[in-house]
């Protein structure tokens, strides 16, 4: 098996484990690991762009979050807390 084919199982298992945890809101994840999955959505219209290959954000959110974003969104996002947004500022001082 190829290293690609390796990665993209690997990604897909991600995907898959993300979309276990909808509870797990988007600034949580940014402020634990750095990123979430709007970037995971805008790296992959980056790497496509990149391949020469174009690729819409939101067919990209659509892969990720598995349903159309505002979808996602007025399903499983909830409001960020004080709490969550005082973490997230603290973990990324630049942004």
């Amino acid at each position: 098996m190829s290293n690609d084919a390796i990665e993209a199982a690997v990604f897909r298992r991600l995907l898959a484990h993300l979309d276990g945890r909808k509870d797990v809101q988007n600034i949580e994840l940014m402020t634990l690991a750095g990123f979430c999955r709007n970037c995971l959505s805008k790296w992959y219209v980056a790497e496509a762009a990149e391949k020469g290959e174009l690729v819409e954000l939101d067919h990209a959110r659509e892969l990720v979050y598995g349903m159309p974003y505002a979808d996602w969104k007025s399903q499983y996002q909830t409001e960020a807390t004080a709490a969550q947004m005082a973490a997230f500022e603290a973990a990324n001082p630049s942004k």
